[in-house]
């Protein structure tokens, strides 16, 4: 993988870069024991991670052709990114219930559900919408053999229902918040029965803490963190140029939204699509105001797709035998072409391949760059205050 930090120090006017250095350092050191610690959030990175899951358990749902999944925020963002990275491979049809969508369940609830396995998420087992739409599929007497829960092990309706009508339960763990969970029980399990290797996913999580990989991490935690903090780039967009990626960025969206949007500090994730928003927002992105970071993500595969007119045709275009990846990459290269004129702070992430491996280590990036900023701004990156009072109030409505 190529990481690459165009954030240049130029954007800095103060001398604090020094005291966010060592800041930096402390916060490292700090990492690397929670990773060993069961107790911690970041325990979801060790290599050593301890599953509350048995593959044998789970090879009886290995014969399910069609899954669902029904769950909301982190406990099903991940499982769509896995998807989406490996859906050319994944032979299973997957659909994902993460909204409370009327038509979804309608057509759902027209096939034959006894040939489905529903795997129901729900870190605190009592969300709204995950219980709702497994309420709504009326699957839990009739369909009891083709279901798995996954939730805390307490006082909470996903796990109460799974002792009383004897379900498939897994323990989510709940030192783990939902956002950062992909690696842990929440995203695995739905991944191995896809078909992915959920093994080789894990077997590079640590990688982001050494090498290259570290000195990236130090140098774009801190400039993003002095740039959030100054409120001067208020938007980051990711910029996208790999199909397959579409949806890890969107659980990066929520990753890097609800964990940084806090006390009034954070930074507006949104998710862009190359090249057709060259054609709808780049007029704004590049002439517009200049309060944006870019993550720029491309795949620079050649594809086997290629343009070929033939000369009978009597027309001479200039981009004739090329590739399409050969377009777009130009395309690519054309944009950051204009962010340096424009001087835009932008990073580049290049993936090399389309494997468990890449996948792991982008997750990994991610989930360990985002609290270090969290920590650098002096704000707790695992809780979600605001997204829980909204909860406390729609319960009050409805009761």
């Amino acid at each position: 993988m190529y990481l690459k930090n165009h954030i240049k120090l130029k954007y800095f006017k103060d001398k604090s870069f020094k005291s966010l250095s060592k800041k930096f350092d402390r916060i490292f050191s700090e990492i690397k024991l929670d990773i060993k610690n069961d107790k911690k959030t970041l325990n979801v990175l060790d290599n050593n991670l301890k599953f509350n899951f048995k593959i044998q358990e789970l090879n009886r749902f290995k014969k399910f052709k069609t899954i669902v999944l029904v769950g909301m925020g982190g406990s099903i963002l991940g499982s769509e990114a896995i998807y989406n990275f490996f859906q050319s491979k994944i032979k299973k049809k997957i659909y994902f219930l993460n909204d409370l969508n009327e038509i979804k369940l309608t057509n759902l609830k027209k096939k034959n559900l006894s040939e489905i396995l529903f795997i129901i998420v729900s870190k605190s087992g009592n969300t709204l919408e995950t219980l709702s739409n497994t309420f709504a599929l009326n699957i839990l007497k009739k369909n009891a053999k083709n279901i798995i829960f996954i939730s805390e092990k307490k006082d909470n309706y996903l796990f109460s229902l799974s002792q009383k009508l004897n379900l498939f339960y897994i323990e989510h763990k709940n030192t783990i918040g939902g956002r950062y969970s992909v690696l842990s029980e929440v995203g695995l399990i739905p991944a191995f029965l896809m078909g992915v290797d959920i093994f080789k996913l894990r077997s590079k999580t640590l990688e982001c803490l050494k090498g290259k990989n570290k000195i990236f991490l130090k140098n774009s935690s801190i400039k993003l963190a002095k740039l959030i903090n100054a409120k001067k780039f208020n938007n980051l967009i990711f910029l996208n140029y790999v199909p397959e990626l579409q949806n890890f960025l969107f659980w990066c969206q929520q990753l890097v939204a609800e964990s940084l949007g806090k006390k009034n500090k954070g930074i507006l994730p949104m998710v862009s699509t190359a090249p057709k928003d060259h054609h709808s927002l780049l007029q704004l992105y590049l002439d517009g105001p200049k309060n944006k970071i870019f993550n720029i993500f491309s795949f620079e595969k050649k594809s086997k797709e290629k343009i070929n007119i033939k000369k009978s045709n009597g027309i001479n275009i200039f981009f004739n035998k090329k590739k399409l990846s050969t377009v777009k990459l130009a395309q690519k290269q054309a944009l950051i072409k204009a962010l340096k004129r424009n001087n835009i702070p932008f990073r580049e992430f290049k993936i090399k391949a389309i494997n468990e491996i890449v996948l792991g280590k982008l997750f990994s990036i991610f989930i360990t760059e985002t609290i270090i900023i969290g920590k650098l701004l002096n704000i707790n990156p695992f809780d979600q205050p605001a997204v829980e009072q909204v909860k406390v109030d729609t319960k009050q409505l409805l009761s």
